[in-house]
C-alpha cells in the first residue's frame, strides 16, 4: 500500500477513490474519521487519505488524480434544449443530453 494524497473532505475523497477504482486501480480511503478530532491533532493529520493498494499503480494512480482534479473547464449550448453549460460537465443539467462531440 502507498498513499496517493490527502483530501480536503471525505466527500471528495469518496469521489476520487471512486473514480479510480472505476479506472481499475484498487484503492481505499483511510482517516475517513478523523476530522472528528479535528484541533486536537496537526490539521494535515485530519484529512481524509487515499491509499493505493498496488505500488505498481501509484504513478498511473497520480496522473489519473491529477486529470480528476484539473477537469478541463467547457463552454457549450446543450442541442437539446439550448441552455448554456459552463464547466467540466458533459451532460446538460436541465434536460440531460449529451455533450456534442467535436465537429
Amino acid at each position: 500500500m502507498k498513499r496517493l494524497a490527502h483530501a480536503p473532505n471525505l466527500a471528495l475523497a469518496t469521489l476520487w477513490a471512486d473514480m479510480l477504482t472505476a479506472a481499475g486501480i484498487s484503492c481505499r480511503v483511510l482517516r475517513e474519521h478523523a476530522c472528528a478530532i479535528a484541533g486536537q491533532i496537526p490539521p494535515d493529520q485530519s484529512q481524509p487519505e487515499i491509499w493505493v493498494l498496488d505500488a505498481a499503480d501509484h504513478a498511473r494512480a497520480l496522473a489519473l488524480l491529477d486529470e480528476l482534479r484539473h477537469a478541463p473547464h467547457r463552454h457549450w449550448a446543450c442541442p437539446g434544449c439550448r441552455e448554456i453549460i459552463d464547466g467540466p460537465f458533459e451532460q446538460c443539467w436541465n434536460c440531460g443530453t449529451a455533450m456534442p462531440g467535436p465537429a
